[in-house]
């Protein structure tokens, strides 16, 4: 009797909030709203935030203020969002490290399969494998074998464990057979900073960025990490056309805390969605070598199987890789 009764107030309470939603979110946004980027400024998530928060704020009617909140991979920012009021106003803008989070930390301060309210799916593309100019191969296929006979005696960037540019230098490791010595950096601009001035040697890049680097002759590409080249890099081979088994498509969603209102999701999703119907948006994208997701993936559901999926996959691929997970730093 008690555990039926247990379960009618479940359902009750949960039917008061699907009702209470579109109250709670009338009217919104009823201020700025503020978007997190996990990591440093100038980097490839940086970069679409701030696309995004111009042309959200416009259809919003509301301003959206990038926060960059860099450490730990991404984490500090994800944690910072599951702590915030979950009335909409805050948002996280990150990639694919946020499902992979939980095969690399212990004690990340927020249950990832349930502390986001995932808001929508926002682009997708490939990782630039990327060499100082002073390294002596010239292309990839020269490139994959000098890098693993001299693993030891290379550095590859990365913005911080479980960043992006950290899961393909661990896949760019694997698929060699190779160790190379990292240097983590709080984001993956300081990183390529120190790959121009020629102070690291590799650094595995979200195409994001890494695009006008090379194409101002800064840095040298030698693969991308797709199954076909890149528009914008027609002269780069897939790491796969140069003999390596690396394959890695990064992609970025928006996400919300857990309880915030469906009506304000909505909106948020409305906002995204006009956003990625945008011409100039979707040029932008193309120009550094990426692109939104196909109209039919635009929805929360879809953004929601997805993240689920990815973190399934990325407990595999790591624990294959002997990743072994820590605490945050």
């Amino acid at each position: 009797m008690i555990a039926k009764t247990t379960r009618r107030l479940a359902l009750a309470g949960l039917l008061a909030l699907g009702l209470a939603s579109p109250a709670a979110a009338q009217g919104f946004p009823t201020k700025p709203l503020t978007l997190i980027v996990p990591f440093a400024a100038g980097g490839p998530s940086d970069v679409i935030a701030r696309l995004l928060a111009d042309h959200m704020g416009r259809t919003l009617g509301q301003q959206v203020v990038v926060e960059n909140i860099a450490g730990a991979g991404g984490t500090a920012g994800a944690k910072r969002l599951a702590a915030s009021d979950a009335d909409g106003h805050t948002l996280l803008i990150h990639h694919l490290a946020l499902a992979a989070a939980p095969s690399l930390y212990n004690n990340l301060g927020y249950d990832t399969q349930t502390a986001f309210a995932p808001v929508g799916l926002v682009n997708t593309g490939p990782m630039v494998v990327a060499g100082k100019l002073a390294l002596p191969p010239v292309d990839a296929k020269a490139f994959f074998p000098f890098a693993k006979l001299q693993a030891d005696k290379l550095t590859i960037a990365h913005a911080g464990i479980g960043s992006n540019a950290h899961l393909c230098a661990v896949l760019l490791s694997q698929a060699l057979g190779a160790k190379f010595t990292q240097v983590a950096y709080r984001g993956t601009g300081p990183a390529m900073n120190d790959l121009v001035a020629g102070q690291v040697d590799v650094l595995c890049d979200q195409s994001t960025t890494a695009v006008p680097q090379v194409q101002g002759d800064k840095v040298r590409a030698y693969a991308v990490t797709s199954t076909e080249r890149l528009g914008v890099l027609p002269n780069t081979p897939t790491a796969r056309e140069a003999g390596t088994d690396l394959e890695m498509t990064i992609w970025h969603g928006l996400y919300a805390p857990k309880a915030t209102p469906v009506a304000a999701l909505d909106k948020l999703n409305g906002a995204l969605k006009a956003a990625l119907k945008d011409p100039v948006v979707l040029e932008r994208f193309k120009s550094v070598g990426t692109s939104a997701f196909p109209e039919a993936e635009w929805s929360r559901d879809a953004h929601a199987k997805r993240f689920g999926s990815e973190i399934s996959k990325w407990a595999a691929s790591l624990k294959a890789a002997g990743v072994t997970p820590q605490n945050v730093n």
